[in-house]
Order: structure tokens, then sequence, then C-alpha cells
């Protein structure tokens, strides 16, 4: 979403002084049982947007937004962030990719960590994709090396939000971009490519979400706050899997996050089908996961998918804030938040509603 980012660097020096300190206790919401000490309450992280994570070889490796460089986690219990390692593992010296570095991700393919992130050049309108690379076995302990920009399209427009998902042999990346250069009203669509390595695409993009519904469309705020211009926007495509492996499904993120209506829709396709065939995705005509004003809690959206320790259970991992929406120029007050994900008959992965930040939940099955 094309919206500046400069207070992020000042708000993650806020998480790290923050994280030092002692965790929230809070009250005990659930009448219960569960001991305390294995217990959590949102937020995990007093602030930060787009939150992502991986569990692999025993840890979580988190990132989220920090604006000017990328910091990632490494922790065994991603309840207690508070008090993992994190450190910086990219400063951008390409003056064409130094500035808003926004949704970093990390990912392991075929034995080595890429981490994908956009950029610009300090105008906005430039943001573009890249890659850098790592090919150790700790992307925490191993150096990123640059391998270049994702070239989406030949006319070169607006690209952020790479995600990408290994299956049957194949990489694909999904990403939020322009269909054209913004003239008076700017529309945010979810693109799908086939990848011939994890920098380069192989086949052209195909479209399979823009803006249609108006749940997907709301850019103006209750108090009639609104951005210069109208934003129509499908960002932060995620992947993830029904319960049996049998659909794949994309969960983005729509409506303008400065607005307390952000919230998160479904793409579906079956797994066996082609997924550069926009015909083989269906589309959710309402919100999977919304705002809950009685709780205090807007904006929700910027999901990512992580399974327990034990692999047992799954979790969605989101941001959200406690007011509707923020003044002009104020420090951006999302924070992310860790949700266990359910289950329909038919295995559908069900989020439910945004759980109140007084409630104390037990830690995912296999936590140590």
């Amino acid at each position: 979403m094309k919206i500046s980012i400069k207070n992020m660097s000042m708000a993650v020096g806020l998480v790290i002084l923050l994280s030092c300190g002692c965790k929230k206790t809070g009250q005990d919401s659930q009448a219960g049982s569960t001991p305390q000490e294995n217990t959590f309450t949102n937020p995990i992280l007093p602030l930060g947007n787009k939150p992502w994570a991986i569990y692999q070889n025993g840890y979580y490796y988190y990132t989220q937004e920090t604006g000017g460089n990328i910091v990632i986690w490494k922790t065994k219990d991603l309840t207690d962030l508070r008090n993992a390692p994190h450190k910086v593992v990219w400063l951008p010296k390409d003056n064409k990719s130094s500035h808003d570095l926004w949704s970093p991700e990390i990912h392991y393919i075929n034995g080595k960590w890429y981490l994908y992130f956009e950029a610009d050049d300090g105008n906005s309108d430039n943001h573009q994709i890249y890659v850098a690379e790592n090919v150790a076995k700790d992307p925490f302990i191993g150096k990123f090396t640059f391998k270049g920009r994702v070239s989406t399209d030949k006319d070169n427009n607006w690209g952020i939000h790479p995600t990408v998902l290994q299956h049957n042999g194949s990489l694909y990346m999904a990403w939020s971009g322009w269909q054209s250069r913004r003239v008076r009203v700017e529309t945010q669509c979810i693109y799908i490519a086939k990848m011939k390595n994890p920098w380069t695409l192989e086949s052209d993009r195909v479209l399979l979400s823009k803006p249609e519904f108006e749940w997907e469309r709301q850019w103006i705020n209750p108090d009639g706050s609104k951005t210069a211009y109208t934003i129509y926007v499908n960002e932060a495509p995620q992947f993830f899997h029904s319960k049996n492996n049998d659909k794949i499904y994309i969960f983005y993120s729509a409506s303008g996050l400065w607005t307390p209506f952000y919230a998160i829709g479904k793409l579906t396709a079956n797994a066996k089908s082609d997924l550069l065939n926009p015909s083989s995705w269906t589309k959710s005509e309402r919100p999977v996961f919304k705002q809950s004003p009685q709780d205090s809690i807007f904006s929700t959206g910027n999901c990512s998918f992580v399974p327990s320790p034990d692999g047992k259970e799954y979790y969605m991992l989101y941001h959200a804030r406690k007011i509707p929406n923020e003044p002009p120029g104020a420090l951006d007050s999302r924070s992310p938040r860790l949700q266990k994900i359910e289950w329909s008959d038919d295995g559908t992965p069900y989020f439910g509603v945004p759980i109140p930040e007084s409630v104390r939940l037990p830690k995912p099955s296999g936590t140590k």
C-alpha cells in the first residue's frame, strides 16, 4: 500500500527497547486451568506491522517491517519475542532499493535462504521487489547477499508484498501490484507467476484478484479523513493449504490499512489445478477475518501462517491496532498478534474473530 512509513524506524527502536522489559501479565480471562507460565496474551510485541515467521530446524525466524533495514528474531517460543535475540540482517547499499523496505519474508528453498522485500529510491511510485540470498543453514548466522530485483512485468509496474510457494516441483510468486501507473485512482491487485529460480520469474504475471466488492474498496475513515486520492486495495497475499492439502489458498488483505475496515479475504484453488489459470481460483465474497470494534481491534490484516513446534496446530500471525484510524503523521501503532487456526469439517481453515488482548491463551502445542 502506498503509504509512507518514515516513522517505522523509530517504532522498531521502541520495539527493541521494550522487548527487553517484562512480559505483560494481564488477567486470566479463561477460567481455568492452564498454568500462567504456559500461556500468552496478544500482542506478542508492543509494535510492528506485516509480521512474518517460518519454523525451521526447531526455531522460529520472525521478521516485520522496520523501514530502513531488515531485522530477524530467532526463538523457540514465538509468544516470547520480547526476550528473543534479534539482529539486523540487511542494510541496503543500492540507492534504488534503500528507502521504505516493506514486508520482509524469509523462505528456505533448495537448501538456501531467500529474503524477499520491496523498496524504492525515495519515490514510493517506484516500489519494486528485491531478493537476497543466504547459503548458511541458519539465516541468523549467515550473510545475505543481494541477488537483485524481481522484474514482475515489462512495464516495471509498482510491486509489493512478495511471497512464494513451492508446490508440485514448481516455485510460484504472488504479490500485489498495479495494472498500470496511477493517474487519479490507485488500484492494487493480486498477481501470480511461475518462477525460473528464486529471483527470476519464468512466466508472465497473471491477475487473480482486484478490488471489486464493497468491503475491498473502503478508503475513507468513519471520521471523514482519507488519503489524497482514491486507493482501492488488494495486497499482502499469503499461500496456505487445507487440512488435508487438497486445496491451495491465497489469503490477502483489502481496503485501506489506514481505515478500521482493513480485512482478510480468500482465494481458493484445487491443489491439482493449474495455479496460473485464473479460472482455477474462486474468491470469497465476504472477508474471512475482520475488525472487532467491541474489543477495540481494528485494521486486521497482513496475515501469515506457522505450525506449532510439534506440528499439531497451525497459527495465524496478523497485525491490528487499538484505534480505528490514526492521525496523519502519527507513530504507527499496529502490533503483531498470534491466533490459533481451527478447521471446518471440509478441512477449510477457520480464523474466527480477533481475540481480545485481555484473554490469556495457551501457548502453541510443543512450546518449551
